[in-house]
């Protein structure tokens, strides 16, 4: 007779003579990999949102006509021209200051004074706009300016329409002080 010893439940079975060692189960993917996986395509995403609303820089080269203001002869001029020129070139901050001195409050015309730059207010095609309002103020988010900034970002939002507009004020060193949609 032949002695059985029992099996420990944990190890495999022994490889039978003649016979293909059993293959070994796949390896289960680690935590770590899956969480870095999911990192990087968030990252992926951020990167591609910062594209989507950077878009492309000034377009200071463009020369063409379109947007101007034509007379009835097809020539450019006018009473009403030479006025929409002007406004045109003003920089959009002192546009914007202007819109805000003839309809704002008393507090956020106080808080425009502030404003040093604005970006993108003068392209908008309703479908991603997103203008920028840079100012002098100090400390981000939680800084002392916060109240400021969100003044400054609804008066922009009384100046300026768009379908699906976001505008973001910054301060000085380029930290977020307020955002909102117009």
């Amino acid at each position: 007779m032949s002695q059985q010893y029992p099996q420990q439940p944990t190890q495999p079975h022994p490889p039978q003579p003649g016979h293909a060692p059993a293959p070994q189960p796949p390896k289960k993917r680690g935590v770590g990999k899956i969480a870095g996986l999911g990192c990087a395509g968030i990252l992926a995403l951020f990167v591609i949102a910062a594209v989507a609303t950077g878009g492309g820089g000034d377009d200071s080269g463009d020369t063409s006509n379109k947007d101007k203001a034509v007379t009835a002869d097809g020539k450019p001029g006018g009473d009403s021209a030479k006025k929409a020129g002007a406004a045109e070139e003003k920089p959009q901050a002192e546009q914007f200051r202007d819109c805000v001195a003839e309809n704002g409050t008393d507090t956020e015309k106080a808080a425009v004074e502030h404003v040093t730059k604005v970006t993108g207010a003068d392209k908008r095609n309703d479908i991603l706009d997103a203008a920028e309002v840079f100012t002098d103020f100090s400390g981000g988010l939680m800084g002392p300016h916060q109240g400021e900034g969100k003044l400054i970002a609804s008066a922009f939002t009384s100046c300026y329409e768009s379908e699906n507009g976001l505008v973001t004020v910054y301060d000085k060193d380029g930290e977020l002080l307020a955002n909102a949609n117009y």
